[in-house]
Parts: structure tokens; sequence; C-alpha cells
């Protein structure tokens, strides 16, 4: 399934300019700078297919790649970053907010966290977000190949605490984009959501 050749298809602010719901759907969520656009790279096996940038709050749209016919990867503009005016940072909310609402073929929502740092407010708050809308989600903990394998379990734990007190339980996979560590069972979690 990942064997095939991805595609970038179109970038996207708005729901009634994405792709025809004609086949399944997996987005990326996340603080901006959090590697989202690594992680995509690191899954599809090509290097530069997803813009990355040292600049937080780069990826200011949904931007769509295609893995063969079968699904697609959605990375969307990541949240929490002060340089972005607060309106165009509220529009970005609404955007993403009737994605991830409306959205019909979307079949799971992959929150990435970074594994050195506690899951920050707006983080808790997306969490919670998505268990209250019943939506399917996991958390990827990013840049685990920074930390020691210690810190990495203190921060899983850590996280798996954070979500037990607001009774969510869904896959923690920490993972890093460079050392490939994770990116198997992302993979695998990814396909069988797919398949479901």
């Amino acid at each position: 399934m990942f064997n095939q050749k991805p595609a970038f298809i179109k970038s996207t602010t708005v729901l009634e300019e994405c792709p025809p719901p004609e086949i399944p759907e997996v987005c990326f969520a996340g603080r901006s700078n959090v590697g989202k656009s690594s992680l995509i790279n690191a899954l599809l096996n090509k290097k530069k297919i997803a813009r990355t940038s040292n600049v937080p709050g780069k990826t200011q749209q949904m931007n769509y790649y295609k893995v063969g016919d079968d699904f697609y990867l959605v990375d969307l503009p990541g949240y929490g970053y002060a340089k972005v005016p607060k309106k165009e940072r509220e529009r970005w909310g609404q955007n993403i907010r009737s994605y991830l609402m409306d959205r019909q073929n979307l079949k799971l929502v992959l929150h990435v966290v970074d594994a050195r740092h506690d899951p920050s407010r707006l983080d808790e708050d997306f969490f919670y977000w998505m268990a209250m809308n019943e939506k399917p989600f996991s958390v990827l903990m990013s840049k685990a190949d920074k930390i020691s394998r210690n810190k990495v379990n203190q921060s899983k734990a850590k996280v798996r605490r954070v979500l037990k007190e607001m009774n969510i339980e869904v896959p923690i996979i920490p993972y890093s984009a460079d050392n490939r560590d994770g990116i198997e069972e992302i993979r695998s979690l990814i396909k069988e959501f797919i398949n479901h």
C-alpha cells in the first residue's frame, strides 16, 4: 500500500475545494513545527514531498497527498502559532473544525505531539474535542530520537495519564522521522483504519 507512488495533489483552505471524497483520508494535526511534514515524508519514503520548514506556521492550508489510488494523507495547518494574525488563526480554526466534523471519508486523525515536552494546553483541548465528537484518533510522539528511551517512556506515560483523566484510550506511538523508529507501526495503524 505504501509502496505505491505518492503524489502531491493540491492545497486548499476550505472544505468545498477538497478533492471528491471517493477514497479514505487520514489527516495529521498538531501544533506548528511539531514535525507533521517530516512524518509524511518518512511514511511515503520521499524526502521532500511535504515541504518542511524551521519556521513555525508554514503549513497554512490543507495539503493533500495521494498514495496510489488507495487513500489520501492530509497535512492540516499547525495550531498555536502566535505570529499569524488572530483573524487568520481563527479562520484556520474554523476551516479545520469543519473539515474534521464534516469530511465523511476521514478515517483517522493522527495528532502529533513533541516527545520532548508535555502536551500543551492546546494539545489537551484537541484530545478532548476529538473524544467529545467521537472522532477516531491516535497520538504520535515526534522527535523520540532526540531524548533517551527512558525519557520517551516517561513522556508516553504522561500523555497516557492526561488521556486517562479524560477517559480516553487511544494508541500512543513514539517515532522518529530521522531514524525511522515507529514508522512501520504508524503505517500499520493507518492500514488498519483505511481497511476498516
